[in-house]
């Protein structure tokens, strides 16, 4: 069985969680950021992962999820800075399974990141009282995704090969 595990991220924490699902993985693998993978051909699964930005996927993990994954395995990571369990986690997982809607989705793993400071920064000067408050979320996550979540992130990656 061949694995891609492939990946993009802005601050290094998706590419820490997609480390940590590569190191778990048996078998023939390879790890590449998203910009460098044309298709999915020759792999039998695919981890796929991603920050969210804007409350959303980025528009080029989106058009990848919906051009490049027809007919394929795969599984779904992101990293976020809410807590897990925040409410708007399912529309973020959801819109990525919308998107991924010819692919078999093995599984779904999310996890807090940090928030980067200039982030931060945006958000605290921001109109909307909401925008607000996540700015001044910002410091409760600093060092995320800690070693829990990547260990979760490793049992996610386990558990999601058994099933091929």
């Amino acid at each position: 069985m061949k694995t891609l595990v492939t990946y993009m991220t802005q601050t290094g924490n998706t590419k820490k969680i997609a480390e940590a699902i590569y190191d778990e993985l048996e078998g023939e693998k390879e790890i590449k950021p998203i910009a460098e993978v044309s298709d999915l051909e020759g792999y039998d699964l695919a981890f796929i992962g991603f920050p969210v930005m804007q409350f959303d996927i980025p528009p080029k993990v989106k058009t990848f999820l919906s051009e490049k994954t027809a007919g394929k395995n795969i599984a779904i990571f992101m990293t976020h800075a809410v807590p897990e369990g925040f409410e708007a986690i399912h529309s973020w997982t959801g819109s990525a399974e919308q998107a991924a809607a010819g692919a078999n989705v093995l599984g779904k793993f999310d996890c807090q990141g940090e928030l980067a400071q200039p982030v931060i920064d945006m958000l605290l000067q921001a109109d909307d009282p909401e925008m607000k408050k996540f700015g001044e979320m910002g410091p409760a996550t600093k060092g995320q995704p800690d070693e829990s979540r990547v260990q979760k992130a490793k049992e996610f990656a386990k558990e999601v090969q058994s099933k091929l």
